[in-house]
């Protein structure tokens, strides 16, 4: 472990041994796919816990930096920002969306920065084709109608593509408040095939095996990775280590 993974009594109030199990769940096993569906698992249910992946390098600072094209909850300058790579069809996705909602309502100097990882072994009918509705809603409405539409998705469909995703998907776009017609000529368009591609390309360069998958980036600038639908207990103590270091 380097010393910017590792953490130390004097980052926090409570009790060493909670910190270290917590760095150890989020940072020293990121490799494990423990919370997270693995792109190794091609039998069976995905995120299965018994499909560990060999540990490899931290490659974390091959994360694209990010920039106007991306979609982001919290402040641009914040002190730290949570990258996180993810399947609209993941069951681990969704639990880790709502974890991180819940941050961003308790933390003011977080980004939470989301990037698409559809994981076409695992989910091939509808992840890929989430992933470009919600490119496209961005597209017609912004970043507001990219996170209304991504909220309502993760809240209230079912994941592992065990629903009707045509029949939805109009609700969708239009919770989210985007004209019907201009989403349907965006989505039938191909605008956003390479940039749903490009997303996975990083998410894989950074190390990401499975999703959720996330680089934390620190106040100094480091990188940190962060894998699976981690509690919110421990994404919080990443978060502090991260803004003093």
């Amino acid at each position: 472990m380097t010393d910017r993974q590792r953490v130390t009594s004097q980052n926090y109030a409570i009790p060493i041994s909670i910190v270290i199990a917590g760095a150890l769940i989020a940072l020293g096993l990121y490799m494990s796919g423990n919370g997270g569906a693995n792109l190794g698992n091609r039998v069976g249910d995905a995120g299965n816990n018994n499909n560990v992946a060999e540990q490899q390098d931290d490659t974390t600072d091959q994360v694209r930096p990010v920039d106007e094209s991306d979609h982001i909850k919290g402040p641009r300058d914040a002190k730290v920002t949570i990258i996180e790579y993810s399947d609209f069809e993941c069951p681990f996705c969704a639990r880790f969306h709502k974890t991180m909602n819940e941050i961003m309502q308790e933390e003011d100097d977080v980004a939470w920065v989301y990037r698409q990882f559809p994981l076409d072994s695992l989910h091939p009918k509808f992840a890929r084709k989430a992933a470009i509705a919600s490119e496209c809603v961005a597209k017609l409405g912004g970043n507001d109608a990219f996170w209304k539409f991504t909220d309502e998705y993760m809240r209230t469909t079912p994941s592992n593509e065990m629903w009707n995703f045509d029949e939805e998907l109009p609700r969708l776009v239009e919770f989210a408040g985007v004209n019907k017609d201009e989403f349907d000529t965006c989505f039938a368009g191909g605008e956003f095939d390479k940039h749903v591609q490009d997303d996975v390309n990083n998410a894989i360069a950074t190390g990401g095996r499975g999703t959720p998958w996330s680089v934390v980036i620190t106040a100094s600038g480091d990188t940190l990775p962060l894998s699976g639908a981690q509690p919110k207990e421990v994404v919080k103590q990443i978060i502090e280590y991260a803004r003093n270091n």
